[in-house]
C-alpha cells in the first residue's frame, strides 16, 4: 500500500520587530524535497498582515528568556483565526483559502499513482524542443572528442534546423518526420562556398548521428518508442579511397615542401598509418626506445583507444632530433583546414596526377601493408580500428591491384590462338 506524506498546511503569524502587526505567512510540513534527505519545512509569505489579532491566553506558544510569555491566536470552529477589525477578518479570510488550494495540492499528489505521474512526466517531455536537446546529447558525449566528430553532430543539427526550423517537439517526431528529414538530407546542399549537394555517404553519416540522438531520447525517456530501431538507415555506397605507392612516396621524399614540418608529418602517417589529428597532438613523452625498438604509446584522439605501436627507424628520423619530454614531436604542424594548399603544391611539384588529402598518407600505409602481405587483423590494430570491418575497405583496392595484375602478363601465342 502507498504511504501518503502527510504533508499539513497551517496558516501562520510572524511579528513585525518594531511595531504591532503581525505578518501572514502559509507553512507546509513535512514536505518530501528531491535531493533533501529529511522533510522539510515550507513557508509562503502572503504580502498581508494584520494588526487586530484575538489570542488565546490560556495557550502558551513560547516564553523567552526574560520570562515574557507569547500565545496562539484564538481560531474558530473551521481553523481560521479570529481577528477583530473586518479588514483583518478578511485577510485571514483569504489565507485560509490560499491553505485550502495547497492541501489540495499536496493531498492530490499522494493520490496520483505511479502510472498516472509517470504520464504527466512524459507530457511535459514530450513538449521539449528535441532540437535544443539534441546540441546538449552532443556536447555531453562529444565534448572530449576529435573536433571533426563534435562538428558532424552540430552539422547534423543545422540540417535538422533546415528541415524543420529551430524548435521540432518531441510530440512531433515519428517515422514520417524522420523519413522526410531522410529524403531532405539526399537532396541537401553542400552549404558555404562549395556548390551542389552533400554525398551519399556523408548525408549517411548525418542521418546515423540523427538515429542516435533519437535512441538517446528513447533511453532518457523523451520519447516511448525506439525509433531509431524501427527506422532505417542511409546505404553507404563504396568511395574510392585514394592512395600513394611506393615509388610516388619516392617521388615526394625527393621532393621540397614550403611546410617541412607538413612532410615529415605526412610521410610518418604513411609510415605509421596515424591520424593528422594524432599525429599534431603526440609528445616526444609518448616515444619510447625499448630494445632498439621505437614504440608510440598514445591514446587516440578519434577513439580514445589507448595505442602501444612499434614504428620503424625511418618513421623514428621524422620525428627530428628529441626534445624536451612535454614538447610536440611535431611542432607548428597545421591544422587540417590550413594544410590544403601547401600539401596541394608540393604534389603538385612532385608532378602526382592523385587528388591527394593528409588523410590519403593513412589510406596508403593501410594499401602497402595489405600488398606486401600483412594480416588484415595485424592492420587493423596498427590503424587502431575497433571493428575489422571498418580495415575490409582496403583489401577490396589490394583485390582490385591483384585482378589488375593477373591480367598484366599476357603471352602473344595466346592472344594468336583464335585467329
Amino acid at each position: 500500500m502507498k504511504q501518503l506524506s502527510k504533508t499539513k498546511v497551517t496558516v501562520r503569524l510572524r511579528r513585525a520587530e518594531d511595531r504591532k502587526e503581525w505578518y501572514v505567512y502559509i507553512e507546509s510540513y513535512p514536505v518530501q524535497i528531491s535531493g533533501k534527505k529529511t522533510p522539510q519545512r515550507i513557508r509562503e509569505y502572503l504580502n498581508r498582515s494584520v494588526t487586530t489579532v484575538e489570542w488565546d491566553k490560556k495557550r502558551t506558544a513560547r516564553t523567552d528568556s526574560t520570562g515574557t510569555k507569547t500565545y496562539k491566536p484564538k481560531r474558530n470552529d473551521n481553523g481560521v483565526i479570529i481577528c477583530k477589525s473586518e479588514n483583518d477578518r478578511e485577510v485571514m479570510l483569504y489565507a485560509d483559502g490560499i491553505r485550502k488550494l495547497r492541501q489540495r495540492e499536496y493531498d492530490n499528489v499522494d493520490l496520483y499513482s505511479d502510472s498516472e505521474n509517470l504520464l504527466i512526466g512524459q507530457k511535459e517531455k514530450s513538449q521539449k524542443n528535441f532540437i535544443e536537446y539534441f546540441g546538449k546529447v552532443a556536447s555531453k558525449r562529444h565534448g572530449k572528442n576529435s573536433s571533426s566528430i563534435l562538428i558532424n553532430w552540430e552539422r547534423t543539427i543545422e540540417f535538422l534546423k533546415n528541415f524543420a526550423g529551430d524548435e521540432l517537439m518531441f510530440s512531433q517526431i515519428d517515422n514520417k518526420m524522420a523519413e522526410g528529414f531522410k529524403n531532405f538530407l539526399l537532396s541537401a546542399p553542400c552549404g558555404g562556398n562549395k556548390k551542389g549537394t552533400i554525398s551519399n555517404n556523408t548525408a549517411a553519416t548525418y542521418f546515423s548521428i540523427f538515429k542516435a540522438a533519437l535512441k538517446q531520447a528513447f533511453i532518457d525517456g523523451y520519447l516511448l518508442v525506439d525509433l531509431s530501431s524501427k527506422i532505417k538507415g542511409i546505404p553507404e555506397q563504396d568511395s574510392r579511397r585514394e592512395y600513394l605507392t611506393i615509388e610516388e612516396l619516392n617521388m615526394l621524399v625527393a621532393t621540397s615542401c614550403e611546410r617541412d614540418v607538413l612532410k615529415r608529418a605526412a610521410l610518418f602517417s604513411a609510415l605509421t598509418g596515424l591520424r593528422h589529428s594524432d599525429i599534431q597532438k603526440l609528445r616526444w613523452k609518448e616515444i619510447s626506445i625499448e630494445n632498439n625498438v621505437v614504440r608510440l604509446n598514445f591514446t587516440q584522439k578519434k577513439t580514445k583507444g589507448v595505442e602501444y605501436t612499434p614504428i620503424s627507424q625511418q618513421a623514428f628520423q621524422l620525428c627530428g632530433e628529441p626534445r624536451q619530454p612535454e614538447q610536440f614531436v611535431f611542432e607548428d604542424l597545421p591544422n587540417p583546414s590550413w594544410i590544403s594548399r601547401p600539401l596541394k603544391k608540393w604534389i603538385e611539384k612532385a608532378e602526382i596526377k592523385k587528388n591527394i588529402t593528409f588523410h590519403c598518407f593513412r589510406h596508403t600505409f593501410a594499401t602497402l601493408q595489405l600488398s606486401n602481405g600483412t594480416d588484415i587483423y595485424t592492420v587493423s590494430k596498427m590503424l587502431g580500428h575497433t571493428n575489422v570491418k571498418t580495415t575490409q575497405v582496403y583489401a577490396k583496392i589490394v583485390d582490385e591491384k591483384k585482378t589488375k595484375a593477373s591480367e598484366a602478363i599476357q603471352l602473344a601465342f595466346l592472344k594468336n590462338k583464335s585467329e
